[in-house]
């Protein structure tokens, strides 16, 4: 089954090759698509949401801030119950401050104001402390 006849009685051969020349064609023209749109694409970009305002700002609330040696500085700013900002030299120190001011008003909401060039997980475990000691309102301070 091989062979067919032809008019001159001789016989040939089928080839049962495939032609792979146009998928490698095909092949090397999306490699040159994809390498011309790779650098294209930006995946270090994260588009944050936004958020709005608090349409009523608290009256008083705690103002930590962040530096990226340790140290920090916590006070009470607005209201009747203003009080100095304190300084202190450990973020074990911070939770403590931050326990003490729960304690006396537990209604108090946060703002945390961080230095640029600190590392967002401290940030994040600053809030997350903040949390669990039992403040409702923890907010970011922004430009």
């Amino acid at each position: 089954m091989a062979n067919s006849t032809m008019r001159g009685g001789r016989s040939r051969k089928f080839k049962a090759e495939i032609n792979v020349v146009p998928y490698i064609d095909v092949m090397l023209v999306l490699l040159v698509i994809f390498m011309a749109a790779a650098p294209m694409v930006n995946p270090s970009v994260i588009n944050l949401p936004t958020a709005g305002k608090s349409a009523l700002p608290p009256p008083s609330y705690i103002q930590i801030s962040l530096k990226p040696d340790e140290a920090a500085t916590i006070g009470i700013t607005g209201g009747k119950n203003a009080a100095k900002q304190q300084t202190v030299s450990s973020r074990a120190e911070l939770v403590r401050r931050l326990r003490d001011l729960h304690a006396q008003d537990g209604e108090l909401a946060i703002m945390i104001a961080a230095d640029k060039n600190i590392k967002y997980d401290e940030v994040i475990q600053m809030v997350s402390e903040a949390k669990k000691i039992g403040f409702a309102r923890v907010g970011l301070a922004t430009r």
